[in-house]
């Protein structure tokens, strides 16, 4: 299982919430997991109902055995003053410098410096190790940004060769592709059974391949259950009308008499027969698409009443269960 796990997808389709999901996965049985936001939205904090995360790492869940989360949500700014103060020891001077607004300045007009940074941090949290010698974290789970920005956002080596050829940077962004590209990562891209999620999906795998970054797995999440299959449907259509309303007044939904309740009951059941038949054979064409990726499939249920910490920690059960975690 790979260190580093980027989770990336389609506005809407619930990547953070996924994010979390498989930091409590990774986490079980005595493992400890850092889940790192980049994109400064306060996702996480929400999720696990905690308050705004600050730039530093905080354990904000156990996980079952006993395994820890920690969470961290990366600054642009406080990134580039660690950065300054790592590699050019400017201590008060980079405190001024943020004073000033040089710090903001730089991290908006080289956005390729800033995904340094953000990135830079993750990968660092990979690599670093307690004073036994062990890796302070077993599993780093990032919230990357969606999917149409996500490679460009992770190949951070191209961003930065206009930038630097030589130096600190350079050096700090060949260090972090050199974790990126290697089987220590792993880029899964969550999606939902609609057209545009998918399409995007498979836009979005593309372009991980063509620059060489490892994609994972894919995960279709809120899911609606399965009510009835393409036998029952057909079933349905095929079944007269008398013989469904005798079918409703055997199960007390009124009298079987004509024209009684059972049989007004027949034509709007139909409709939405009919209505969940379209959308089933939408998703059952998305599946097939995405079966076509040649990439692990997994798929998260929809949680009607919408999501919390409990139903977080359903979500990591059933990543155990289907083995993404």
């Amino acid at each position: 299982m790979s260190r580093l796990q980027v989770v990336s997808g389609k506005g809407g389709t619930g990547k953070t919430t996924v994010a979390a999901a498989l930091a409590l996965a990774l986490a079980t049985e005595g493992k400890r997991a850092l889940l790192v936001e980049v994109e400064g939205r306060q996702g996480i904090a929400q999720l696990f109902e905690t308050e705004a995360l600050p730039y530093e790492e905080r354990k904000i869940a156990v996980a079952p055995g006993g395994g820890e989360v920690y969470a961290l949500a990366i600054d642009p700014e406080r990134a580039l003053l660690d950065y300054l103060q790592m590699f050019y020891k400017l201590g008060s001077a980079g405190r001024a410098l943020k004073k000033l607004g040089a710090i903001d300045f730089a991290t908006t007009v080289a956005p390729g410096l800033r995904d340094v940074l953000l990135t830079g941090k993750a990968c660092e949290a990979v690599r670093r190790k307690d004073r036994g010698g062990r890796f302070v974290y077993d599993h780093v789970i990032m919230d990357a940004p969606p999917t149409g920005r996500v490679t460009r956002f992770l190949n951070v080596n191209d961003e930065v060769a206009g930038l630097a050829k030589v130096g600190p940077i350079h050096h700090q962004a060949q260090a972090v592709m050199r974790v990126l590209k290697s089987p220590q990562t792993a880029v899964h891209l969550v999606t939902l059974l609609e057209e545009m999620p998918v399409q995007e999906t498979a836009d979005g795998i593309a372009e991980l391949r063509a620059a060489r970054l490892p994609v994972g797995r894919v995960v279709v999440n809120m899911v609606r259950p399965e009510i009835l299959d393409g036998d029952g449907l057909e079933l349905v259509r095929s079944t007269p009308r008398s013989a469904l309303a005798r079918s409703l007044s055997g199960a007390g939904l009124g009298g079987a008499r004509r024209g009684g309740r059972a049989e007004r009951l027949v034509d709007p059941l139909l409709e939405q027969a009919e209505e969940y038949a379209e959308r089933y054979a939408l998703e059952q064409e998305q599946r097939a698409a995405l079966g076509e990726l040649g990439l692990p499939l997994h798929e998260l249920p929809l949680f009607a009443e919408g999501m919390d910490l409990a139903g977080l920690y359903e979500l990591a059960t059933e990543l155990r269960k289907q083995g993404i975690a």
